[in-house]
């Protein structure tokens, strides 16, 4: 099974917004960053996937299977981690091991213990007293405690101080010696999936832009600058969006052969970031 996830024209339509014919494949094995502004659609496509929201049309699977006849069986497979809390406050993690556990056939124990150990949780203290980052800890046990194939997280490292965030993303890393074993995830926080993306998906405005490998976007995707007197309307269409500034020119392009090819040593070339690249995108001109 190549894909873990596959939407297909999935449309979802709320006031004021919608998220519209998204197509989209998650591969197995690999860490899939979703990223995209507050308010691009992370989250509806997120619970889509998740079986919260349903589709006004088009098709999601996971696994292969469709959760109007598989949904227990999609369920036991997914593990979910995001960045708000998901449990009843009061209670401690012995509590909740206590309830979480009987619910999946696949729950392990030792796997449960080993996790609270190396993330060193208390296991008698309430969640509410937990730091965020304790949190998020506590929720990924749980998800790899009932052996999860596909992990789901929702702006993870929103709100953790930088120490952590590393700390998450290293452990992100480690989980991934199991090639079984999927991620899917989103954030605003681009630099994040410098570390740890095999794929990247943008969503702008409720619409996937691209949904390609790391090696991809940084073969296509460059910063370019040179000076205003090289534009005109024929070099113009090599870029998605042009800043113009009293010192030259600054664009971004997603065909860096052309560029190079048009341009010459007239530009220099520079590798953009996924921030960039969102940041340019914003009112850009998309090629297809």
């Amino acid at each position: 099974m190549e894909n873990v996830v596959e939407l297909k024209n999935v449309t979802k339509k709320f006031k004021g917004f919608s998220v519209e014919n998204i197509n989209l494949d998650v591969k197995q094995g690999f860490v899939t960053g979703f990223i995209g502004a507050n308010g691009a659609g992370k989250s509806t496509t997120i619970k889509m996937m998740m079986n919260l929201l349903r589709p006004d049309a088009g098709e999601v699977k996971l696994f292969g299977l469709d959760y109007r006849t598989h949904e227990k069986e999609i369920k036991e497979r997914i593990g979910f981690v995001y960045d708000g809390n998901v449990f009843f406050e009061g209670l401690n993690l012995k509590d909740i091991k206590r309830i979480v556990g009987p619910a999946y056939k696949r729950w392990d124990n030792q796997v449960f213990d080993h996790y609270i150990d190396q993330f060193e949780l208390p296991l008698n203290k309430a969640i509410k007293t937990f730091s965020k980052g304790m949190q998020m800890k506590a929720s990924l046990a749980l998800a790899l405690s009932h052996h999860a194939e596909l992990i789901i997280m929702d702006e993870p490292t929103a709100g953790l101080d930088p120490i952590f965030r590393r700390e998450l993303l290293a452990l992100l890393q480690e989980l991934m010696v199991d090639e079984n074993r999927t991620i899917f995830f989103s954030t605003h926080i681009t630099t994040d999936l410098d570390r740890i993306a095999d794929y990247i998906t943008f969503i702008q405005s409720g619409k996937i832009i691209f949904n390609r490998s790391v090696h991809d976007v940084a073969e296509n995707y460059a910063l370019v600058k040179g000076g205003t007197d090289l534009l005109d309307r024929d070099t113009e269409k090599f870029f998605i969006q042009v800043h113009r500034a009293p010192t030259g020119f600054e664009a971004l392009t997603d065909n860096i052969k052309d560029v190079q090819n048009t341009f010459g040593d007239a530009v220099v070339i520079e590798k953009a970031s996924l921030e960039d690249i969102m940041y340019y995108m914003k009112g850009g001109v998309h090629h297809v």
